[in-house]
Protein backbone atom coordinates (compact mmCIF):
# COMPACT_ATOMS: atom_id res chain seq x y z
CA UNK A 1 0.00 0.00 0.00
CA UNK A 2 3.29 2.30 0.96
CA UNK A 3 4.72 1.45 -2.50
CA UNK A 4 1.89 1.93 -4.19
CA UNK A 5 1.21 5.42 -2.78
CA UNK A 6 4.72 6.21 -3.22
CA UNK A 7 4.30 5.32 -6.97
CA UNK A 8 1.44 7.28 -7.45
CA UNK A 9 3.26 10.69 -5.29
CA UNK A 10 6.17 9.57 -7.70
CA UNK A 11 4.08 9.81 -10.48
CA UNK A 12 1.94 13.09 -9.65
CA UNK A 13 5.45 14.83 -8.83
CA UNK A 14 6.30 13.38 -12.43
CA UNK A 15 3.30 14.47 -13.91
CA UNK A 16 3.77 17.87 -12.09
CA UNK A 17 7.21 18.03 -12.93
CA UNK A 18 6.47 17.28 -16.36
CA UNK A 19 3.58 20.37 -15.77
CA UNK A 20 5.93 22.87 -14.62
CA UNK A 21 8.93 22.41 -16.94
CA UNK A 22 6.28 22.03 -19.88
CA UNK A 23 5.09 25.43 -18.50
CA UNK A 24 8.28 26.85 -18.31
CA UNK A 25 9.22 25.89 -21.45
CA UNK A 26 6.04 27.55 -23.44
CA UNK A 27 6.91 30.36 -20.86
CA UNK A 28 10.38 30.70 -21.87
CA UNK A 29 9.60 30.17 -25.70
CA UNK A 30 6.77 33.24 -25.23
CA UNK A 31 9.43 35.46 -23.64
CA UNK A 32 12.11 34.82 -26.13
CA UNK A 33 9.69 35.47 -28.71
CA UNK A 34 7.77 38.79 -27.02
CA UNK A 35 11.84 39.59 -26.30
CA UNK A 36 12.81 38.79 -29.92
CA UNK A 37 9.78 40.40 -31.71
CA UNK A 38 10.05 43.76 -28.93
CA UNK A 39 14.16 44.03 -29.96
CA UNK A 40 13.37 43.98 -33.86
CA UNK A 41 10.60 46.57 -33.35
CA UNK A 42 12.56 48.82 -31.34
CA UNK A 43 15.18 48.41 -33.86
CA UNK A 44 12.94 49.49 -36.86
CA UNK A 45 11.54 52.71 -34.40
CA UNK A 46 15.40 53.68 -33.64
CA UNK A 47 16.88 53.55 -36.75
CA UNK A 48 14.13 55.39 -38.38
CA UNK A 49 13.89 58.22 -35.34
CA UNK A 50 17.56 58.59 -35.63
CA UNK A 51 17.75 58.26 -39.46
CA UNK A 52 14.96 61.14 -40.12
CA UNK A 53 16.67 63.32 -37.02
CA UNK A 54 20.07 62.87 -38.55
CA UNK A 55 18.30 63.90 -42.11
CA UNK A 56 16.87 67.45 -40.10
CA UNK A 57 20.60 67.90 -38.85
CA UNK A 58 22.40 67.89 -42.14
CA UNK A 59 19.78 69.98 -43.63
CA UNK A 60 20.82 72.66 -40.71
CA UNK A 61 24.23 71.97 -41.26
CA UNK A 62 22.93 72.54 -45.16
CA UNK A 63 21.48 75.99 -44.22
CA UNK A 64 24.13 77.11 -42.34
CA UNK A 65 26.68 76.30 -44.85
CA UNK A 66 24.12 78.24 -47.47
CA UNK A 67 24.00 81.29 -45.60
CA UNK A 68 27.88 81.04 -44.58
CA UNK A 69 28.30 81.51 -48.69
CA UNK A 70 25.27 83.45 -49.27
CA UNK A 71 26.54 85.88 -46.39
CA UNK A 72 30.53 86.23 -48.34
CA UNK A 73 28.67 86.58 -51.94
CA UNK A 74 26.47 90.16 -50.12
CA UNK A 75 29.55 91.49 -48.80
CA UNK A 76 31.25 90.72 -52.22
CA UNK A 77 29.00 93.26 -53.43
CA UNK A 78 29.78 95.74 -51.20
CA UNK A 79 32.94 96.45 -53.81
CA UNK A 80 30.36 97.22 -56.07
CA UNK A 81 29.29 100.54 -54.32
CA UNK A 82 32.95 102.17 -55.20
CA UNK A 83 32.19 103.29 -58.89
CA UNK A 84 36.00 103.24 -59.28
CA UNK A 85 36.64 99.81 -58.51
CA UNK A 86 33.75 99.27 -61.12
CA UNK A 87 35.09 101.03 -64.04
CA UNK A 88 38.70 101.36 -63.62
CA UNK A 89 40.99 99.38 -65.62
CA UNK A 90 44.97 99.02 -64.39
CA UNK A 91 46.37 99.05 -68.28
CA UNK A 92 43.86 101.74 -69.60
CA UNK A 93 45.96 103.83 -72.49
CA UNK A 94 46.43 107.62 -71.76
CA UNK A 95 45.82 106.85 -68.09
CA UNK A 96 47.59 109.22 -65.61
CA UNK A 97 49.50 107.38 -63.37
CA UNK A 98 49.53 109.33 -60.15
CA UNK A 99 45.46 109.36 -60.63
CA UNK A 100 45.87 105.46 -61.00
CA UNK A 101 47.84 104.83 -57.63
CA UNK A 102 45.09 107.27 -56.23
CA UNK A 103 42.34 104.86 -57.59
CA UNK A 104 44.05 101.71 -56.71
CA UNK A 105 44.67 103.14 -53.32
CA UNK A 106 40.99 103.72 -52.58
CA UNK A 107 40.24 100.46 -54.69
CA UNK A 108 42.43 98.76 -52.28
CA UNK A 109 41.14 100.68 -48.77
CA UNK A 110 38.11 99.24 -49.82
CA UNK A 111 38.69 95.66 -50.46
CA UNK A 112 40.92 95.66 -47.04
CA UNK A 113 38.36 97.03 -44.69
CA UNK A 114 35.73 94.12 -46.36
CA UNK A 115 38.60 91.44 -45.85
CA UNK A 116 39.65 92.34 -42.18
CA UNK A 117 35.87 93.16 -41.62
CA UNK A 118 35.36 89.16 -41.91
CA UNK A 119 39.12 87.90 -41.72
CA UNK A 120 39.57 86.27 -45.54
CA UNK A 121 42.46 84.78 -46.75
CA UNK A 122 42.16 86.99 -50.39
CA UNK A 123 39.89 89.89 -51.13
CA UNK A 124 41.34 91.54 -54.22
CA UNK A 125 40.78 92.59 -57.95
CA UNK A 126 42.76 91.09 -60.28
CA UNK A 127 43.01 92.54 -64.17
CA UNK A 128 43.25 90.82 -67.22
CA UNK A 129 47.15 91.83 -67.59
CA UNK A 130 47.12 89.50 -64.22
CA UNK A 131 47.96 93.28 -61.74
CA UNK A 132 46.15 93.32 -59.03
CA UNK A 133 44.70 95.66 -56.19
CA UNK A 134 43.56 94.47 -52.72
CA UNK A 135 44.86 92.00 -50.29
CA UNK A 136 46.46 88.94 -52.12
CA UNK A 137 48.04 85.85 -50.34
CA UNK A 138 51.21 84.39 -50.83
CA UNK A 139 49.52 81.18 -51.02
CA UNK A 140 46.73 82.37 -53.49
CA UNK A 141 50.04 83.96 -55.80
CA UNK A 142 52.52 80.85 -55.51
CA UNK A 143 49.06 78.81 -56.44
CA UNK A 144 48.33 80.41 -59.46
CA UNK A 145 51.38 81.94 -60.76
CA UNK A 146 51.39 83.79 -63.82
CA UNK A 147 47.99 82.48 -64.72
CA UNK A 148 45.79 84.14 -62.26
CA UNK A 149 43.61 86.23 -64.47
CA UNK A 150 42.97 83.41 -67.00
CA UNK A 151 42.17 80.36 -64.35
CA UNK A 152 40.25 82.73 -62.36
CA UNK A 153 38.05 83.71 -65.16
CA UNK A 154 37.33 79.58 -65.61
CA UNK A 155 35.71 79.92 -62.13
CA UNK A 156 32.79 82.25 -63.45
CA UNK A 157 30.62 79.76 -64.85
CA UNK A 158 27.02 81.26 -63.82
CA UNK A 159 26.21 83.60 -66.48
CA UNK A 160 23.37 85.39 -65.05
CA UNK A 161 25.30 86.89 -61.93
CA UNK A 162 28.99 86.34 -63.55
CA UNK A 163 30.09 84.73 -60.52
CA UNK A 164 30.78 81.37 -59.66
CA UNK A 165 32.92 79.18 -56.90
CA UNK A 166 35.92 76.69 -57.10
CA UNK A 167 38.30 74.76 -54.59
CA UNK A 168 41.07 72.23 -55.46
CA UNK A 169 43.27 73.89 -58.33
CA UNK A 170 46.23 71.55 -58.92
CA UNK A 171 44.87 69.55 -56.17
CA UNK A 172 44.90 72.07 -53.38
CA UNK A 173 41.92 72.06 -51.44
CA UNK A 174 43.19 74.74 -48.26
CA UNK A 175 41.38 77.47 -49.84
CA UNK A 176 37.72 77.85 -51.18
CA UNK A 177 37.57 80.96 -53.95
CA UNK A 178 34.69 83.25 -54.61
CA UNK A 179 35.26 84.86 -58.19
CA UNK A 180 32.89 87.87 -59.50
CA UNK A 181 33.06 89.58 -62.75
CA UNK A 182 33.77 92.86 -61.63
CA UNK A 183 34.07 94.33 -65.42
CA UNK A 184 35.03 93.06 -68.87
CA UNK A 185 38.75 93.20 -67.88
CA UNK A 186 38.40 92.59 -64.26
CA UNK A 187 37.47 89.95 -61.50
CA UNK A 188 36.63 90.14 -57.74
CA UNK A 189 38.58 87.42 -56.00
CA UNK A 190 37.43 86.39 -52.28
CA UNK A 191 39.06 82.86 -50.49
CA UNK A 192 38.93 81.70 -46.72
CA UNK A 193 40.48 78.82 -45.41
CA UNK A 194 38.23 75.50 -45.79
CA UNK A 195 39.18 75.02 -41.74
CA UNK A 196 36.87 78.24 -41.16
CA UNK A 197 33.49 75.57 -42.49
CA UNK A 198 34.41 74.33 -38.78
CA UNK A 199 32.51 77.23 -37.13
CA UNK A 200 29.56 76.44 -39.66
CA UNK A 201 29.47 72.71 -39.30
CA UNK A 202 28.38 72.56 -35.75
CA UNK A 203 27.68 69.50 -34.59
CA UNK A 204 26.18 68.59 -31.32
CA UNK A 205 27.32 66.56 -28.23
CA UNK A 206 25.35 63.70 -28.97
CA UNK A 207 26.25 64.08 -32.56
CA UNK A 208 30.04 64.18 -32.35
CA UNK A 209 30.48 60.70 -33.60
CA UNK A 210 28.56 61.67 -36.62
CA UNK A 211 31.55 62.77 -39.62
CA UNK A 212 30.34 66.03 -41.24
CA UNK A 213 31.72 66.38 -44.67
CA UNK A 214 31.54 68.93 -47.49
CA UNK A 215 31.66 67.44 -50.79
CA UNK A 216 32.08 68.88 -54.70
CA UNK A 217 30.50 67.33 -57.71
CA UNK A 218 33.26 65.17 -58.36
CA UNK A 219 33.20 63.94 -54.52
CA UNK A 220 36.28 65.10 -53.43
CA UNK A 221 36.53 66.14 -49.98
CA UNK A 222 36.22 70.28 -49.71
CA UNK A 223 36.31 69.81 -45.63
CA UNK A 224 35.55 66.78 -43.37
CA UNK A 225 35.32 67.30 -39.44
CA UNK A 226 37.65 64.35 -39.69
CA UNK A 227 41.54 65.37 -39.93
CA UNK A 228 43.19 64.36 -43.10
CA UNK A 229 41.03 63.95 -46.09
CA UNK A 230 40.72 67.22 -46.82
CA UNK A 231 41.52 66.74 -50.17
CA UNK A 232 40.84 63.30 -50.85
CA UNK A 233 37.98 61.43 -52.64
CA UNK A 234 34.73 60.35 -51.09
CA UNK A 235 35.42 57.06 -48.76
CA UNK A 236 34.23 54.43 -51.41
CA UNK A 237 32.13 52.53 -48.41
CA UNK A 238 30.21 56.03 -48.31
CA UNK A 239 30.13 56.66 -51.82
CA UNK A 240 28.76 52.79 -52.87
CA UNK A 241 25.92 53.79 -50.49
CA UNK A 242 25.18 57.39 -51.77
CA UNK A 243 25.28 56.30 -55.61
CA UNK A 244 23.64 59.26 -57.83
CA UNK A 245 21.65 60.53 -54.71
CA UNK A 246 21.61 63.98 -54.25
CA UNK A 247 19.38 64.69 -50.89
CA UNK A 248 18.67 61.47 -49.56
CA UNK A 249 18.95 59.16 -46.09
CA UNK A 250 19.93 55.71 -45.80
CA UNK A 251 21.18 52.83 -43.05
CA UNK A 252 21.79 49.84 -43.23
CA UNK A 253 24.10 47.20 -40.61
CA UNK A 254 27.32 49.34 -41.21
CA UNK A 255 26.55 53.37 -41.35
CA UNK A 256 23.80 56.33 -40.92
CA UNK A 257 24.12 58.55 -44.00
CA UNK A 258 22.54 61.44 -45.02
CA UNK A 259 23.16 64.02 -48.13
CA UNK A 260 21.68 67.09 -49.02
CA UNK A 261 22.91 69.46 -52.07
CA UNK A 262 23.74 72.79 -50.56
CA UNK A 263 25.39 76.07 -52.88
CA UNK A 264 26.61 75.82 -56.06
CA UNK A 265 26.20 72.06 -56.60
CA UNK A 266 28.02 71.14 -53.49
CA UNK A 267 27.19 68.15 -51.25
CA UNK A 268 26.82 67.75 -47.53
CA UNK A 269 27.20 64.18 -46.15
CA UNK A 270 26.59 63.12 -42.83
CA UNK A 271 28.19 59.72 -41.66
CA UNK A 272 28.42 57.32 -38.78
CA UNK A 273 29.05 53.88 -38.04
CA UNK A 274 25.42 52.41 -36.99
CA UNK A 275 26.68 50.68 -34.44
CA UNK A 276 28.15 53.99 -32.43
CA UNK A 277 25.10 55.79 -33.47
CA UNK A 278 23.08 52.88 -31.99
CA UNK A 279 24.94 51.98 -29.00
CA UNK A 280 21.78 51.81 -26.68
CA UNK A 281 20.66 49.20 -28.90
CA UNK A 282 23.41 46.64 -26.88
CA UNK A 283 21.89 48.01 -24.09
CA UNK A 284 18.40 47.11 -24.53
CA UNK A 285 19.65 43.67 -25.67
CA UNK A 286 21.46 43.23 -22.48
CA UNK A 287 18.74 43.78 -20.55
CA UNK A 288 16.34 41.97 -22.35
CA UNK A 289 18.61 38.61 -22.09
CA UNK A 290 18.18 39.14 -18.33
CA UNK A 291 14.80 39.73 -18.49
CA UNK A 292 13.83 36.86 -20.44
CA UNK A 293 15.50 34.15 -17.56
CA UNK A 294 13.30 35.72 -15.32
CA UNK A 295 10.60 36.10 -17.59
CA UNK A 296 10.17 32.04 -17.01
CA UNK A 297 8.73 32.49 -13.62
CA UNK A 298 6.54 35.83 -13.86
CA UNK A 299 6.21 35.88 -17.86
CA UNK A 300 3.39 38.36 -17.92
CA UNK A 301 4.44 40.75 -15.86
CA UNK A 302 8.10 41.00 -17.15
CA UNK A 303 6.42 41.27 -20.16
CA UNK A 304 4.43 44.32 -19.54
CA UNK A 305 7.64 45.46 -17.92
CA UNK A 306 10.24 44.85 -20.81
CA UNK A 307 8.04 46.49 -23.19
CA UNK A 308 8.09 49.20 -21.04
CA UNK A 309 11.84 49.38 -20.42
CA UNK A 310 12.45 48.57 -23.77
CA UNK A 311 10.93 51.23 -24.96
CA UNK A 312 12.47 53.99 -22.50
CA UNK A 313 15.81 54.28 -24.29
CA UNK A 314 14.01 55.04 -27.68
CA UNK A 315 12.01 57.62 -26.19
CA UNK A 316 14.89 58.76 -24.38
CA UNK A 317 17.23 59.20 -27.84
CA UNK A 318 14.04 60.97 -29.70
CA UNK A 319 13.73 63.53 -27.10
CA UNK A 320 17.15 64.37 -26.91
CA UNK A 321 18.03 64.23 -30.42
CA UNK A 322 14.19 66.22 -31.08
CA UNK A 323 16.09 68.83 -28.32
CA UNK A 324 19.26 69.12 -30.34
CA UNK A 325 17.38 69.60 -33.62
CA UNK A 326 15.62 72.14 -32.63
CA UNK A 327 16.69 74.63 -30.20
CA UNK A 328 19.97 76.82 -30.33
CA UNK A 329 21.88 75.54 -27.41
CA UNK A 330 23.64 78.57 -26.58
CA UNK A 331 20.49 80.68 -26.35
CA UNK A 332 18.02 78.37 -25.76
CA UNK A 333 15.26 79.73 -28.44
CA UNK A 334 14.81 78.02 -31.80
CA UNK A 335 17.63 77.17 -34.59
CA UNK A 336 16.84 78.88 -37.84
CA UNK A 337 15.24 75.38 -39.22
CA UNK A 338 12.60 75.11 -36.40
CA UNK A 339 12.20 79.07 -36.52
CA UNK A 340 11.10 79.20 -40.03
CA UNK A 341 9.28 76.33 -39.75
CA UNK A 342 7.23 77.39 -36.67
CA UNK A 343 6.88 80.94 -37.79
CA UNK A 344 5.23 79.65 -41.46
CA UNK A 345 2.89 77.71 -39.67
CA UNK A 346 1.91 80.39 -37.63
CA UNK A 347 1.44 82.71 -40.50
CA UNK A 348 -0.25 79.81 -42.95
CA UNK A 349 -2.77 79.65 -40.09
CA UNK A 350 -3.33 83.08 -39.50
CA UNK A 351 -7.14 84.29 -39.03
CA UNK A 352 -9.27 86.71 -41.69
CA UNK A 353 -7.72 90.04 -40.23
CA UNK A 354 -5.02 88.37 -37.87
CA UNK A 355 -2.07 90.56 -37.81
CA UNK A 356 1.55 88.93 -36.99
CA UNK A 357 5.24 91.47 -37.30
CA UNK A 358 8.60 89.63 -38.24
CA UNK A 359 11.62 91.53 -35.96
CA UNK A 360 15.14 90.98 -37.13
CA UNK A 361 17.54 92.01 -34.82
CA UNK A 362 21.57 92.04 -35.45
CA UNK A 363 23.53 92.80 -32.81
CA UNK A 364 26.05 95.90 -33.30
CA UNK A 365 29.66 95.14 -32.77
CA UNK A 366 29.54 91.24 -31.81
CA UNK A 367 32.51 90.83 -33.63
CA UNK A 368 34.21 93.10 -31.30
CA UNK A 369 33.20 91.02 -29.00
CA UNK A 370 34.65 88.07 -30.06
CA UNK A 371 38.04 89.85 -30.89
CA UNK A 372 38.58 91.78 -28.04
CA UNK A 373 37.47 89.72 -24.80
CA UNK A 374 37.30 85.82 -26.42
CA UNK A 375 34.49 83.76 -28.38
CA UNK A 376 33.77 82.17 -24.64
CA UNK A 377 32.44 85.78 -23.35
CA UNK A 378 30.80 86.75 -26.99
CA UNK A 379 29.13 82.51 -25.59
CA UNK A 380 27.93 84.84 -22.64
CA UNK A 381 26.58 87.84 -24.67
CA UNK A 382 24.68 85.73 -27.10
CA UNK A 383 23.26 83.51 -24.16
CA UNK A 384 22.32 86.90 -22.35
CA UNK A 385 20.70 88.27 -25.43
CA UNK A 386 18.12 84.89 -25.07
CA UNK A 387 17.60 85.75 -21.94
CA UNK A 388 16.44 89.56 -22.87
CA UNK A 389 14.09 87.91 -25.69
CA UNK A 390 12.34 85.71 -23.34
CA UNK A 391 11.70 88.68 -21.32
CA UNK A 392 10.59 91.23 -23.93
CA UNK A 393 8.40 88.60 -25.68
CA UNK A 394 5.61 86.56 -24.16
CA UNK A 395 5.39 82.60 -24.60
CA UNK A 396 3.01 83.10 -27.76
CA UNK A 397 5.69 84.96 -29.72
CA UNK A 398 7.88 82.67 -31.55
CA UNK A 399 11.70 83.49 -31.24
CA UNK A 400 14.63 82.21 -33.52
CA UNK A 401 18.72 82.30 -33.74
CA UNK A 402 19.27 82.72 -37.46
CA UNK A 403 22.86 83.80 -37.77
CA UNK A 404 25.72 84.01 -35.27
CA UNK A 405 24.61 87.26 -34.34
CA UNK A 406 21.04 87.37 -35.97
CA UNK A 407 17.66 86.78 -34.31
CA UNK A 408 14.50 86.78 -35.61
CA UNK A 409 11.21 87.45 -33.54
CA UNK A 410 7.55 86.59 -35.10
CA UNK A 411 5.33 88.48 -33.09
CA UNK A 412 1.64 87.41 -32.31
CA UNK A 413 -0.67 90.98 -31.81
CA UNK A 414 -3.03 89.92 -29.17
CA UNK A 415 -6.53 90.41 -30.28
CA UNK A 416 -7.20 93.34 -27.91
CA UNK A 417 -3.89 95.23 -29.62
CA UNK A 418 -5.08 94.65 -32.80
CA UNK A 419 -6.35 97.99 -33.69
CA UNK A 420 -3.51 99.90 -32.43
CA UNK A 421 -0.65 97.51 -33.90
CA UNK A 422 1.61 99.69 -35.10
CA UNK A 423 2.63 100.77 -31.58
CA UNK A 424 3.11 97.63 -30.13
CA UNK A 425 5.60 96.79 -32.75
CA UNK A 426 7.44 100.12 -31.79
CA UNK A 427 7.22 99.21 -28.31
CA UNK A 428 8.51 96.14 -28.67
CA UNK A 429 11.49 97.61 -30.83
CA UNK A 430 11.73 100.32 -28.83
CA UNK A 431 12.43 98.52 -25.36
CA UNK A 432 14.83 96.16 -27.41
CA UNK A 433 16.70 99.11 -28.83
CA UNK A 434 16.79 100.66 -25.32
CA UNK A 435 18.08 97.33 -23.40
CA UNK A 436 20.87 97.12 -26.04
CA UNK A 437 21.27 100.76 -25.96
CA UNK A 438 22.24 100.20 -21.61
CA UNK A 439 24.05 96.79 -22.14
CA UNK A 440 27.76 96.59 -21.72
CA UNK A 441 30.67 94.02 -22.01
CA UNK A 442 33.69 93.87 -20.86
CA UNK A 443 35.32 93.02 -17.28
CA UNK A 444 34.95 96.76 -16.98
CA UNK A 445 32.24 97.36 -18.80
CA UNK A 446 34.18 99.50 -21.54
CA UNK A 447 32.81 97.99 -24.83
CA UNK A 448 29.61 98.50 -25.94
CA UNK A 449 27.09 96.61 -28.02
CA UNK A 450 23.78 97.86 -29.61
CA UNK A 451 20.75 96.58 -31.60
CA UNK A 452 19.57 97.28 -35.37
CA UNK A 453 16.19 96.22 -35.67
CA UNK A 454 14.20 95.94 -38.88
CA UNK A 455 10.21 95.53 -38.76
CA UNK A 456 7.43 93.94 -41.48
CA UNK A 457 4.23 93.55 -40.69
CA UNK A 458 1.97 90.68 -41.65
CA UNK A 459 -0.24 90.96 -44.04
CA UNK A 460 0.53 94.57 -45.01
CA UNK A 461 4.14 94.26 -46.18
CA UNK A 462 3.96 90.11 -47.16
CA UNK A 463 1.80 87.28 -46.80
CA UNK A 464 4.43 84.38 -46.19
CA UNK A 465 7.66 84.64 -43.97
CA UNK A 466 9.63 84.82 -47.14
CA UNK A 467 8.21 87.72 -48.27
CA UNK A 468 8.41 89.51 -44.47
CA UNK A 469 11.70 88.59 -44.03
CA UNK A 470 13.07 90.50 -46.89
CA UNK A 471 11.07 93.06 -46.35
CA UNK A 472 12.78 93.03 -42.01
CA UNK A 473 15.90 92.66 -43.98
CA UNK A 474 15.51 95.91 -46.00
CA UNK A 475 14.18 97.34 -42.91
CA UNK A 476 17.10 96.45 -40.83
CA UNK A 477 19.73 97.77 -43.66
CA UNK A 478 17.94 101.13 -43.52
CA UNK A 479 18.92 100.80 -39.13
CA UNK A 480 22.48 100.01 -40.26
CA UNK A 481 22.62 102.92 -43.16
CA UNK A 482 21.52 105.18 -40.55
CA UNK A 483 23.85 104.70 -37.89
CA UNK A 484 23.04 101.45 -35.86
CA UNK A 485 21.31 101.31 -32.53
CA UNK A 486 17.94 101.87 -33.70
CA UNK A 487 14.89 100.02 -35.08
CA UNK A 488 13.29 100.80 -38.46
CA UNK A 489 9.43 99.56 -39.87
CA UNK A 490 9.28 98.60 -43.41
CA UNK A 491 6.14 100.86 -43.63
CA UNK A 492 8.20 104.05 -43.39
CA UNK A 493 10.54 102.91 -45.88
CA UNK A 494 7.75 102.63 -48.22
CA UNK A 495 6.04 105.64 -47.19
CA UNK A 496 9.67 107.46 -48.01
CA UNK A 497 9.58 105.80 -51.17
CA UNK A 498 6.68 106.97 -51.74
CA UNK A 499 7.16 110.61 -51.62
CA UNK A 500 10.37 110.61 -53.40
CA UNK A 501 7.68 109.37 -56.02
Amino acid sequence: MDKRRNENNDKIRQIKLIMIIGHALIVIVAAIFMASFTIRKNDMVLKSKVSDLTYALNVQMKLNINTYLSKLESISTLVFGTEEAVSYYSSAENADQYEALNTEKLISDKLYDLCIMENYVDFFIVYSDDHTVGKVSNGTTKLYGDNLYNDMEQTVTKTRSRDGWSTGYNDDFRRIYYVKRVNDNALLVVSFYTSELENVFVRPDDMRDTTVRLVNEDHYIMYSSESGETGTKLPAEILDRIGNSTSASFIDDDYLITINTCADSWYVICSAPTKIILAERNIIIKYTIIITAIASVIAMVLGVLLSIYASNPVNRIVTNLNTQASIDRLTGIYNKLSFEENAEYMLDNAGEGERHAVILLDVDNFKGVNDNLGHAYGDKVLADIGNILRLTFNSSDCLGRIGGDEFCILLNIPANRQSDHMTLINEKCRALCDTFHNKYTGCNGDYKISASIGAAVFPDDGKSFPELYRCADAALYSSKHKGKDTFTVYSDIREEDNKNV
